[in-house]
C-alpha cells in the first residue's frame, strides 16, 4: 500500500460524541480525570466534514460504501491478518476515467496507506486490505478523474480510427510537462524526454510515446490529485484478536472437578484437566462466575427455593463476607492458584475465559458500601431479580439509572481490569442485554485503548436488534439462534442472514449446541447420533462455537421436567461427579472435528459458506440432507460438509457441487476425500450421489481437490 497524505481531512472533533464534561458541576474532583480518561475513549471515528470548503472542481461521486454502520457512528470488525473489503458506488459525470483508492490508517496516526480500488461493473468498485494488529483503524476512500489516461484512451480509439491527432497530441504534451513538474528529480528528467517525443514531428514516433507503458506507469507515480473527492465520512474498523474470529470454546464448573467424590475442585484441580482439555482441541475454557457465593436466599439442588446444609448455591449469586467480583471463592483456592492455572492453560493454547456477571447476591459488599447502585422497594428492602412468573431472590440486579452512575461505571469497569491484571482477555458477559448500552459502548471502547486483544462474548439469548445493537457497541461475539434452528430451512435461512451485509461487518454468532441452562428437546430426544449432528452443525457452519461440558461429551440428555429445557441435576446449583470415560461418549469425535477446523482453513471464517441443492428425486429438495461449502481465500482450500439431519434412518440424494463458483464447467472432474472417515471419492461432473447411514456417522466433512 502507497504513502499518502489526504488534503482534505478534517481534524474537528467528532458530532455526537458523548461528552462527559457536562458531569464536571456535581462530580467529585477525584473523580475528573476518570471522566476525562473517559471522554478521550469514547469518541468515535467520524469527524465532522461540513467545515470544509465546497469546490465544484470535485466531480467525482462516491455513495453506498460498504461497510458503513449507521452512517459511520459504528466500527466495522476484522480480525488480525483477515482481508477487509470494501465496495462503494463511484462514477463521474460523462465517461472520463476516474482512479479510486482505499486508504487506511492506525487511528490518530496522520500517516495514510493507500491501495487501488477496481471497478466491478454498473459503477461498484471494490477494494481490499489486510488487517494488522489488534486497534482501531480509519478507512476512506479517494477518487479522481485521471486526465492523462482519459487522454490515451481517446488517442488510441482515433488511431485506430485513422483520424488526424496532431492536435491531441500536443494536448497530451501538456498533460506529460504537467506530470513532470510534479515528479521527482530523475523521474522528472524521464517524462520530460517523454514530453519532448511527444511532441515530435515524427506523428508515428510521437503517438508511440504518448502510449508507452512507462509513461503511463511514471504520471501514475505523480497523480493530479487538486481536483480530487474525498468521502464525507471517516469510518472505523475495530480489529479484534484471532480467537474473535475462529475459537472452539469449552465450559467447566470447576468446582465439580475435585480430586475425591463429593470434595469442592480447586484450581489445582482444574490444572491437572488441562492437557485432556487441550488434547481435545479447544482453545478457550470457559468457567462460570468464580466468586465467593452469597447465602442469604441460596439456592438448593435443582433450584429448590432453600438450600439444604453444604449446598454450594447457584454461582451466579456473586458476593460474601469474603468480597465480591474481585475476589475468588475460598474453595476453589487462592488468586495466586488462579494466576497459576491461567499461566498453564496458556502454555498448552488456551485462552481463559470469566464470566463477568454484573449482579449481587444481596451480601455482596456492594449492597452495604453502594446502596444506590440497587433498587430500593417501599418496604425498605431491595429489589431482587424478576422474570414473572420466576423469582431469583438470590440475585440483585444493579440500576443502571443511579444518579452515581459515573462512579458505577468506573468500579464495574476496573473488575475487567482486575481480572485483565490476572493474565485474562476473554471474557463472556451474563445478560449484557440487561444493562445500559452506553456504559458497555464506552467501557469495551476505553478497555481496548489499554488492551486491543480483549474479547468480548455477549450471553444474549433476546431480540435480534438489541443483540446486533450489542455487536455495534462493541461486543466480539455473540450467542445465538442456533441451538433453536434445527430444520434445514430454519438453519440455512439464519445462516444466510448472518453471513450477509449487514450483520457480517459486525456480529460474529458463536454457535452452541447447549449450555447450562439450555438443553434442546433436539437433544433430550435424538440420542448419540443426535448430538454428534449438532456438533458438526455448530462447529462447521460457524467458526466459532462452544459447548458446556463434560455433560456434551457424555451426551447428557435428561431435562429436569416435561416441556423444560434446563437439565435434571443442574451443575449451576450442585457439585456433580463425570465419568469421563462412560460409555458411548463423543470425546472422539470431537477431537476429530476440533482437528479437522484447526487443519482446514476454510472452517476458520464463516461468511464463505454457499448452500448446495440436495435432491432426493429430480427437482424435489432433500428435507434431511443438508449440505454446504466453504472455501479459503489464497491456498484454496475447499471443504463440503454434508449432514444427515435425521439421526434414525439412512438418507440419500444427488448433490449439485457449485463448480462455477470456481470456474469450473459442469462436466469437471474432482476428488473428495472424506476426513471424518478416511475414505476418497472421484466425482464427476455437478450432480454426484450421496448417502448417510446417521448410526455410523451422520455427516461428511469432504476435503476437496479440483483436478
Amino acid at each position: 500500500m502507497a504513502l499518502i497524505k489526504l488534503e482534505g481531512v478534517s481534524k474537528k472533533k467528532s458530532k455526537g460524541v458523548f461528552i462527559f464534561s457536562i458531569l464536571y458541576g456535581g462530580t467529585p474532583l477525584a473523580i475528573k480525570p476518570k471522566i476525562q480518561q473517559m471522554n478521550n475513549a469514547f469518541r468515535r471515528a467520524a469527524p465532522d466534514y461540513s467545515n470544509q470548503p465546497f469546490d465544484g472542481r470535485q466531480r467525482v461521486v462516491i455513495e453506498n460504501v460498504s461497510p458503513e454502520l449507521d452512517g459511520g457512528n459504528y466500527s466495522a470488525k476484522a480480525v488480525e491478518g483477515e482481508r477487509v473489503v470494501v465496495e462503494a458506488d463511484i462514477f463521474v459525470d460523462g465517461a472520463d476515467t476516474i482512479i479510486a483508492e482505499l486508504c487506511l490508517r492506525i487511528a490518530g496516526s496522520d500517516e495514510w496507506h493507500a491501495s487501488p480500488m477496481v471497478p466491478q461493473g454498473n459503477d461498484r468498485w471494490s477494494g481490499s486490505f489486510v488487517a494488522g494488529a489488534p486497534g482501531r483503524y480509519n478507512y476512506t476512500i479517494e477518487a479522481r478523474v485521471d486526465h492523462f489516461q482519459t487522454w490515451q484512451k481517446g488517442l488510441t480509439k482515433k488511431i485506430a480510427a485513422g483520424q488526424d491527432v496532431s492536435l491531441d497530441l500536443q494536448i497530451g504534451a501538456l498533460l506529460v510537462d504537467a506530470g513532470g513538474e510534479r515528479a521527482k528529480s530523475a523521474d522528472a528528467e524521464k517524462i520530460k524526454l517523454f514530453a519532448e517525443r511527444v511532441r515530435s514531428e515524427e506523428r508515428q514516433e510521437a503517438a508511440t510515446a504518448a502510449l508507452d507503458a512507462e509513461l503511463g506507469r511514471l504520471m501514475e507515480r505523480y497523480p493530479d490529485k487538486s481536483c480530487a473527492s474525498l468521502y464525507d465520512k471517516l469510518l472505523g474498523l475495530t480489529v479484534e484478536q484471532k480467537k474473535a474470529g475462529c475459537s472452539a470454546w469449552y465450559e467447566l464448573f470447576p468446582r465439580s472437578w475435585g480430586s475425591e467424590p463429593g470434595q469442592h475442585g480447586t484450581f489445582n484441580d482444574c490444572r491437572r484437566q488441562l492437557p485432556m482439555i487441550a488434547g481435545m482441541g479447544f482453545d478457550v475454557l470457559y468457567l462460570p462466575p468464580i466468586h465467593p457465593i452469597g447465602q442469604t436466599k441460596r439456592k438448593g439442588k435443582n433450584n429448590a427455593l432453600v438450600a439444604a446444609p453444604g449446598e454450594p448455591g447457584s454461582c451466579w449469586a456473586i458476593g460474601n463476607s469474603d468480597g465480591g467480583h474481585k475476589a475468588v471463592h475460598p474453595e476453589l483456592g487462592t488468586l495466586e492458584d488462579f494466576t497459576l492455572f491461567v499461566t498453564e492453560a496458556e502454555r498448552l493454547g488456551i485462552s481463559v475465559a470469566l464470566d463477568i456477571a454484573f449482579q449481587c447476591s444481596p451480601d455482596h459488599p456492594y449492597v452495604q458500601e453502594h446502596p444506590q447502585w440497587f433498587t430500593w422497594r417501599p418496604d425498605g428492602t431491595v429489589q431482587f431479580a424478576e422474570n414473572p412468573p420466576k423469582r431469583y431472590e438470590d440475585i440483585l440486579p444493579i440500576n443502571f439509572e443511579s444518579p452515581d452512575w459515573q462512579n458505577l461505571w468506573i468500579e464495574l469497569k476496573s473488575i475487567f481490569l482486575f481480572w485483565i491484571g490476572k493474565g485474562v482477555k476473554i471474557f463472556r458477559v451474563d445478560n449484557p442485554h440487561t444493562k445500559a448500552f452506553p456504559f458497555w459502548e464506552w467501557a469495551i471502547a476505553s478497555i481496548r485503548e489499554e488492551y486491543a486483544d480483549t474479547v468480548f462474548l455477549a450471553e444474549a439469548f433476546t431480540r435480534p436488534k438489541l443483540m446486533a445493537r450489542l455487536a455495534k457497541v462493541g461486543y466480539s461475539q455473540s450467542y445465538s439462534y442456533f441451538t433453536w434452528r434445527n430444520s434445514k430451512h430454519e438453519l440455512q435461512e439464519y445462516v444466510i442472514e448472518l453471513t450477509t451485509a449487514p450483520l457480517k461487518h459486525f456480529m460474529r454468532a458463536n454457535f452452541w449446541p447447549n449450555t447450562p441452562d439450555i438443553l434442546h428437546e433436539e437433544l433430550q430426544q435424538g440420542g448419540r447420533e443426535k448430538f454428534i449432528i449438532r456438533l458438526v452443525l455448530a462447529s462447521t457452519l460457524s467458526s466459532n462455537y462452544g459447548m458446556y461440558g463434560p455433560a456434551y461429551e457424555l451426551c447428557e440428555n435428561v431435562p429436569v421436567g416435561e416441556g423444560k429445557e434446563e437439565y435434571l441435576d443442574s451443575e449451576k446449583y450442585e457439585i456433580r461427579q463425570w465419568d469421563l470415560d462412560r460409555p458411548g461418549n463423543i470425546r472422539a469425535e470431537i477431537t476429530r472435528i476440533n482437528r479437522i477446523r484447526k487443519e482446514n482453513p476454510a472452517l476458520q471464517q464463516s461468511s464463505n459458506v454457499t448452500f448446495v441443492r440436495i435432491e432426493d428425486s429430480p427437482g424435489h429438495e432433500h428435507e434431511q440432507l443438508m449440505g454446504y461449502v466453504k472455501r479459503s481465500e489464497g491456498d484454496g482450500n475447499i471443504i463440503l460438509t454434508v449432514v444427515n439431519l435425521d439421526q434414525f434412518g439412512t438418507q440419500g440424494g444427488w448433490l449439485r457441487f457449485p463448480l462455477e463458483l470456481f470456474s469450473l464447467s459442469h462436466e469437471h472432474s474432482f476428488s473428495v476425500e472424506d476426513l471424518l472417515s478416511g475414505s476418497r471419492y472421484q466425482w464427476s461432473g455437478e450432480w454426484n450421489f450421496v448417502e448417510i447411514n446417521p448410526r455410523l456417522m451422520p455427516a461428511h466433512i469432504f476435503r476437496v481437490t479440483l483436478l
